[in-house]
């Protein structure tokens, strides 16, 4: 029994030590919400349909997810965010056309929306995604 008592000592009589040990070991545990950001890393592919105005169905645009930004994988400007729940919101522009989406993402597949002038058309629609 001395000797455990011997041996803990000195990790208790620094108690900065063991603070500071602390900290550095949470440090390097990546938080909860930190692995579900993750979790959507990758590339997807998102194929728009048009449910109300003139614009062609059926396109198909790479996205890449990193963290929690939201960008172009190939084929025109991409911004946007996704959180940890998987919301995402999108900016997407070809040329002179515009677009702005919303929905989530979960897994390996995601929904949503999006409204935009195409073409010169005012269009919106919804989305489908799929991580390649």
């Amino acid at each position: 029994m001395a000797h455990f008592s011997r041996s803990i000592l000195p990790v208790v009589a620094r108690p900065r030590s063991l603070a500071l040990f602390t900290v550095l070991a949470m440090a390097a545990v990546p938080s909860t919400a930190d692995a579900r950001i993750a979790g959507y890393d990758g590339v997807w592919n998102v194929t728009f349909a048009t449910t109300r105005g003139n614009c062609s169905s059926g396109y198909s645009v790479p996205f890449t997810v990193t963290g929690t930004r939201v960008s172009s994988a190939g084929g025109g400007r991409v911004s946007g965010s996704v959180n940890h729940g998987g919301a995402v919101a999108v900016q997407v522009s070809v040329g002179a056309s515009h677009a702005t989406g919303g929905g989530r993402l979960g897994g390996a597949a995601g929904a949503g929306s999006w409204r935009g002038i195409i073409s010169g058309d005012q269009c919106s629609g919804t989305w489908q995604a799929s991580r390649t």
